[in-house]
């Protein structure tokens, strides 16, 4: 007994109403013995499902039935077809059939809600089709190659099979075992470039189980975290509310806003704080404020 066949055929009568076991048994390429079989089990699951005998006749659903009467919560249903939106918007293979079919079973529309794209805003083409590629390959498991530049900007050939992608720490990454290095590796996205999908293959192995590993992955990755006392103008409150957490905003009496933040320090941060320009000082820690003073002086040399 086949499940994709059961719920294919409710489908079918779901769209038809009405079809004969001849036409479900050449359309599966099954016996009728089997359709009538797959009819049994589908009734004993409660499906209430019926042959009509005689001229005219075939096998039918009792009209106006949803697979919701039976089977599934509204609750599940609507959780089952979240699911399916959020792959859809990640482009997977053959989602899109699937929950268009489990639409008409459930009768429920407004199904097109969720909608992702990767890319930081202002990307390129070329930026934005690299995820459409890392999906594929990572999908049917296709090696990939590409040139790869370190935090230092020093450039490397390199050839992974990769298995997952990984969003950690304001980065997109990919993980996969690096065939140069023999060992896996974390690829930030947006460091890869020139990538390629080759025709070549690889076959589940030791390495290929990372996704099944509670061990992060990201562990080896030296993150060395900063707590920030910001105070910000008035004028910023639309970043302070978008960007902050709630319960790091103190209101001050005089419109500014105090925010306590923990970052991962490094050039994103300092230029997370630069982006505030006049609007912001950086109150603590200390070292942080020289810093960011520092930066600020040798950008003014520049214009003078």
């Amino acid at each position: 007994m086949s499940i994709h066949r059961l719920l294919e055929i409710v489908y079918i009568l779901l769209d038809k109403r009405e079809i004969t076991a001849k036409e479900l048994a050449e359309y599966f390429g099954v016996s009728q013995r089997t359709i009538y079989r797959d009819i049994d089990s589908l009734s004993v699951a409660g499906i209430p499902i019926y042959t009509v005998k005689g001229k005219g006749g075939g096998i039918r659903l009792l009209e106006n039935y949803t697979l919701s009467k039976t089977l599934l919560s509204e609750k599940e249903q609507l959780d089952i077809l979240s699911s399916l939106q959020s792959l859809k918007a990640l482009n997977v293979p053959d989602v899109e059939l699937v929950l268009a079919k489990l639409t008409a079973m459930f009768d429920i529309n407004n199904t097109d809600w969720i909608d992702v794209d990767f890319s930081q805003w202002g990307s390129g083409v070329v930026e934005k089709e690299k995820f459409n590629l890392l999906k594929t390959a990572i999908l049917n498991r296709n090696v990939v190659a590409f040139d790869y530049y370190s935090s230092y900007g020093e450039k490397s050939y390199r050839i992974i099979e990769p298995i997952r992608l990984l969003f950690k720490g304001q980065a997109w990454y990919v993980n996969g075992f690096c065939r140069t290095k023999d060992n896996l590796r974390l690829f930030k996205i947006s460091r890869i470039k020139n990538l390629t999908i080759t025709n070549e293959t690889f076959s589940i192995n030791e390495h290929d189980d990372i996704g099944n590993n509670p061990q992060d992955p990201t562990n080896n990755l030296t993150i060395k975290m900063a707590t920030l006392v910001l105070k910000i103008d008035p004028c910023m409150a639309y970043r302070v509310y978008d960007e902050f957490d709630q319960d790091s905003i103190l209101h001050n009496k005089d419109g500014s806003f105090t925010v306590t933040v923990t970052y991962p320090e490094n050039e994103w941060l300092y230029g997370y704080v630069l982006s505030f320009g006049e609007h912001i000082e950086v109150i603590e820690p200390k070292y942080v404020r020289e810093i960011i003073k520092k930066k600020l002086e040798e950008n003014l040399r520049k214009y003078l």
